[in-house]
């Protein structure tokens, strides 16, 4: 009767390596390939309103003089804009970086 269970043992254990020779080739292979997300250099930068530019303008001057009162805490905070103005949300989020 010892014997069908040395075959189960050496059963087993070849599967398993089969499985853990497997994994690590899929794990290789993954590794190697490059994430979608890591390219967006690729993508054209999209053409901001002249409104929305002297907005952003506006937002980095205010960076600039928290800056230099050292008050720079990596903090921004932005009140509603007024009725019937562009929505710039698209275009600082594209120009600050918002997809960190």
């Amino acid at each position: 009767m010892p014997k069908p269970l040395r075959m189960s043992r050496r059963v087993w254990i070849a599967a398993w390596v089969v499985l853990c020779a497997a994994g690590g080739s899929a794990t290789v292979a993954l590794n190697a390939s490059p994430a979608p997300e890591s390219q967006p250099e690729s993508q054209p930068e999209k053409p901001v309103s002249p409104e929305c530019a002297e907005y952003i303008a506006d937002v980095e001057a205010q960076l600039a003089e928290a800056k230099r009162e050292g008050v720079d805490d990596g903090v921004l905070a932005f009140s509603r804009s007024r009725v019937g103005a562009e929505d710039c949300h698209d275009a600082l989020l594209d120009h600050f970086g918002g997809d960190r």
